[in-house]
């Protein structure tokens, strides 16, 4: 089954997206973009993620890429049992600091982002076979689909749902070791050389398991060069600002393709229960505060009681609403006529209409607060957080503290001065991510994705130099 001649009908696009709700919720997001600009989209993700297809308006195939997930509360969502540990490992890992948390996930990323490169590679060539898309949308960090995509020579575009380090823009740029660093988190010279270390050897390995799989099966595509940086030829959506201080892309490569944040331009109305809630805060108080640490972080129920209690001591006339996942329970002894816990929170809609937020610097966090113009505490905690932490930081968008070191004095401090004056950067860069919305770059990716648009070129392989 081929995919009938450009032109002769709406581009058909299959958006993939692995089975985690911060990473399906913007892509199905740009997938309904990509319907409303004509394109015939079919969203592939696990089953439970359907509903995030009906939501944006397009087809939905179950397709499995991966063997954990998270539906939007990562403890409560069942896991096979060795998932269940490495989870628990890792949140264990963040209570001891940045370097902690950072190598844990090294010595679990082979297993979590490459688990059957095989398998998944059988189950793209089923899924064209049957649907014969015209280009394909995947995650950057879903590398198996991706370089299933490379082997079959099946035209995609990449899109990044994290920090744009998340695609090396240089061979000495490490996945997994934050470009940059915010003032509350400095790690020691030893701490770094441990962490590249580690990070090396995680990308020499991960590159050499590519090259073994494509040698294997698709002999004649291509060398997919340096794992970590494999990205589409045509073009690379960044669901991030675009900010000037950036690690630099080279010349002659894709479309980089900036957007702003990935949420709809009207957030789902959440009922009356809701609109209760903020009521009866907004009643007795003169300024409320949403606390959310994201799907796995809602977990660290010990930063989540120490910025109540911070709350309740430094800012009396503040209220918060505290989305604690599957520890609800363990703290609804601190909820009361200035603390509504529930276990998730509408955020999208929250945050047009609190005073300010907390948040563990996750991109879908970061950019949905840019967005909304709230005011930001950034407690970062792994993964891309830090460079996030770092460029909110930098722009005059948000203040940032180490959650390792945190204490009720310092957090209500930042807290009391993030709700008096307002980071100065706000409102100039939330104009212009205000302007980057599904839209916007729907339209954009279109028309990269033309097959005439685009300069023929070899796939990104940025740093294919040897690792050092």
């Amino acid at each position: 089954m081929e995919p009938s001649a450009p032109g002769s009908r709406p581009p058909r696009v299959v958006v993939v997206s692995p089975p985690f709700a911060s990473h399906a919720q913007p892509l199905s997001v740009l997938a309904g973009a990509l319907a409303r600009r004509g394109a015939d989209v079919v969203f592939a993700c696990g089953p439970p993620f359907e509903g995030f297809a009906q939501r944006a308006g397009v087809t939905f195939v179950p397709l499995a890429i991966t063997r954990n997930s998270n539906t939007g509360v990562a403890r409560s969502t069942p896991q096979a049992a060795e998932e269940r540990r490495r989870l628990d490992e890792f949140l264990e890992s963040t209570r001891r600091g940045a370097v902690s948390a950072l190598l844990t996930q090294c010595r679990h990323r082979g297993q979590d982002m490459l688990p059957d490169p095989e398998d998944t590679l059988a189950r793209i060539r089923s899924l064209h076979a049957r649907l014969a898309p015209d280009w394909y949308v995947v995650d950057q960090l879903s590398y198996p689909v991706t370089l299933a995509l490379h082997c079959l020579g099946l035209r995609y575009a990449t899109f990044c749902p994290g920090h744009p380090t998340y695609v090396p823009a240089s061979g000495s740029a490490l996945f997994g070791v934050p470009y940059a660093w915010p003032e509350a988190i400095r790690p020691s010279g030893e701490e770094l050389a441990e962490l590249r270390r580690a990070a090396r050897e995680v990308d020499t390995e991960f590159t050499r398991r590519f090259a073994e799989t494509a040698r294997l099966h698709a002999p004649d595509a291509p060398p997919p060069g340096r794992a970590f940086a494999l990205a589409s030829p045509h073009a690379v959506v960044f669901n991030y600002p675009e900010f000037p201080w950036l690690p630099g892309r080279p010349d002659g490569g894709p479309a980089f393709v900036h957007g702003g944040h990935g949420v709809p331009a009207v957030p789902p109305d959440p009922g009356a229960r809701w609109e209760a809630v903020l009521g009866r805060l907004r009643a007795t108080h003169r300024r409320v505060v949403l606390i959310a640490l994201g799907t796995f972080l809602s977990a660290r129920d010990d930063v989540l009681a120490l910025l109540v209690r911070s709350l309740r001591a430094h800012l009396p006339d503040t209220a918060a609403i505290v989305a604690a996942g599957d520890r609800a329970a363990a703290l609804s002894h601190l909820a009361g006529p200035d603390v509504h816990i529930d276990d998730v929170v509408p955020q999208h809609w929250l945050l047009g209409k609190v005073d300010a937020m907390v948040h563990h610097g996750g991109n879908n966090s970061f950019t949905e607060a840019l967005a909304s113009e709230t005011p930001a505490l950034v407690l970062p905690f792994s993964s891309d957080q830090f460079a996030i932490a770092h460029d909110a930081e930098r722009a005059g968008l948000a203040l940032c503290l180490d959650p390792s070191r945190l204490d009720e004095r310092t957090a209500g401090t930042a807290l009391r001065r993030l709700l008096d004056a307002p980071p100065p950067g706000l409102r100039h860069w939330s104009r212009r991510v205000g302007r980057r919305g599904p839209d916007w770059v729907a339209h954009r990716l279109m028309g990269a994705m033309e097959p005439d648009g685009v300069r023929p070129v070899r796939p990104v392989r940025a740093g294919v130099v040897p690792v050092r």
